[in-house]
């Protein structure tokens, strides 16, 4: 019998942290020894989050790594952009493996993450030990590592949602462009005015357009499959549903194409890929994906322009964060992949 993975949680009271105990607290194969939070050190989980009374009452610690290593094996940190590279750096030198659901350790080049985060890297050398964790990419490279750089929810979206194209040569790499929407808990669970339920309700709204710092990790990834430096455009919105990223991507064909031809290269890409759901027929939609681990895809060829337009969907706070996080832990500490993450979406 495989022995008992003892996880702790370092932000564990915001969105995604929380979704994270929901996922491993029925997991099976972890003991949850250690949650975290500044904001309610000393309280119960379960205070925090009423639907896990009887799930999860670990009572809230203080993000400590001293005390991290002598309670886990594996530590997921859910703390804000910046502040997971200020205590990753002894975290890791203590011998635990990290999971890092801040953009501190996605990327290969420091300058990158400098340029886009506007601040300095303080631990550029676990850079270069880092794996960026998305599974149907780097599944054998996250096997070996003991420190992940999750993906954003947007860049998961997208990535996979191109991948196949770019990596078979299909399409122009000049003129990318992804329209994409994500749900309010995209933003977290700190307050600002943008994100209160007046502001957010029967409204729709671009942001950071052009500047999105998710457009660096896209084009990092898309970059490595399509052999060339890549430069697209990005624009992402706000839209009034909790969860979900829906992205609309477009790019032109390099050569004249029928959709089932394309359609036949994501089932090769992604042939046996647990958490890919293709539409031969149809497109996805947000509900067919929320509260699961599934990231649905579909394309249609728009022959009068000679471009293809791919669809993709997930919930951002599982197979963009908390899911994807989780998937990660499992090929790492050798469970199955799919382990905790079978269950199927909400749809209501």
């Amino acid at each position: 019998m495989q022995k008992m993975v003892r996880v702790g949680i370092l932000g564990a009271t915001g969105y995604a942290g929380s979704e994270l105990v929901r996922l491993l607290a029925q997991h099976g194969g972890v003991e949850l020894t250690m949650l975290s939070s500044k904001s309610y050190e000393g309280q119960k989980m379960s205070a925090i989050y009423p639907a896990l009374r009887g799930v999860c009452d670990l009572v809230l610690q203080a993000p400590d790594a001293a005390l991290a290593a002598k309670q886990c094996d594996l530590v997921f940190t859910a703390l804000p952009h910046g502040a997971s590279k200020e205590i990753i750096p002894a975290l890791y030198a203590k011998g635990l493996t990290v999971i890092d659901l801040s953009g501190d350790y996605r990327y290969n080049d420091p300058a990158v993450y400098e340029a886009w985060y506007g601040q300095e890297h303080s631990s550029p050398e676990l850079l270069a030990q880092s794996v960026y964790g998305l599974p149907e990419l780097h599944r054998e490279a996250i096997k070996k590592t003991k420190l992940v750089g999750n993906p954003g929810c947007y860049t998961t979206c997208s990535i996979l949602g191109l991948a196949p194209l770019l990596a078979h040569g299909k399409v122009d790499t000049k003129n990318i462009i992804i329209d994409a929407k994500s749900g309010v808990s995209g933003a977290g669970r700190g307050l600002a005015l943008d994100y209160h339920f007046c502001e957010c309700t029967e409204n729709m709204k671009a942001y950071k357009v052009a500047t999105h710092r998710h457009t660096s990790e896209i084009e990092q990834e898309l970059s490595l499959l399509a052999g060339t430096d890549i430069m697209l455009s990005f624009t992402p919105h706000l839209v009034p549903m909790k969860r979900g990223i829906f992205a609309t991507m477009y790019a032109n064909l390099k050569a004249p194409a029928e959709k089932e031809e394309l359609m036949a290269l994501y089932h090769e890409f992604y042939d046996n890929e647990p958490f890919v759901r293709l539409y031969d027929e149809g497109l996805p939609e947000s509900n067919h994906v929320s509260g699961s681990n599934f990231i649905d895809i579909g394309l249609c060829v728009d022959k009068r322009l000679g471009r293809v337009i791919v669809v993709s969907a997930i919930d951002n706070l599982v197979k963009g964060a908390a899911g994807q996080a989780v998937q990660n832990m499992n090929l790492i500490c050798g469970f199955a992949e799919t382990q905790g993450l079978t269950g199927a979406g909400f749809y209501l």
